[in-house]
């Protein structure tokens, strides 16, 4: 069924299978087929041919419709995706308490957060106190405070000397031919 000349699509492979089937009934409209051990006569051979293409197709208008079918539920998802959100933020509002209610919703009920122990609290003030000075992180007062000294710079302002603005030029014309309507000597 392969076809090195062309590319190996769907359309392509049904396209192969129709034009077996079309050469076959055209060229040997009354043969006799002895392929793999197993004899066929054309119009068996032809049925055998067609029961695949039929699949083909079906395979492809099965396809088809699942792509159409996920391009409505991705479409519909979108505009209730969040009111679904909103109506289980709700529901577990008003029943966090009853797990029984909750689970006929199948809601879980939402996690108790554990309190930290006074070693755990202690261990993050330290690593956090560790982690500013490894940064060199400081409150707005103390940035404030902290100036720096440049040692060993000598600064000289450039003078230049003032330019003098350009004079005025008398704009001439450039043109030869005579101006209608005036003498010339």
């Amino acid at each position: 069924m392969s076809n090195s000349t062309s590319k190996n699509t769907k359309a392509a492979a049904l396209a192969l299978v129709q034009a077996l089937i079309a050469g076959t009934l055209k060229h040997f409209p009354n043969g006799s087929f002895t392929l793999g051990n197993t004899t066929y006569t054309t119009a068996s051979l032809v049925a055998l041919l067609q029961s695949l293409a039929n699949t083909m197709i079906a395979l492809n208008v099965a396809q088809l419709g699942a792509k159409d079918a996920l391009a409505t539920q991705q479409g519909t998802k979108a505009t209730v995706g969040p009111v679904v959100e909103a109506y289980q933020r709700f529901v577990q509002a008003a029943f966090s308490n009853a797990t029984t209610t909750l689970a006929d919703f199948g809601l879980a009920p939402p996690k108790v957060r554990t309190p930290l122990t006074a070693a755990q609290l202690a261990a993050r003030a330290a690593k956090a106190a560790a982690t500013r000075e490894a940064r060199g992180t400081t409150s707005k007062k103390k940035k404030l405070a902290i100036t720096g000294n440049v040692t060993g710079v000598t600064v000289t302002p450039i003078t230049a000397p003032t330019a003098t603005p350009p004079v005025a030029q008398p704009v001439s014309t450039a043109s030869s031919a005579p101006v209608p309507g005036t003498a010339t000597k």
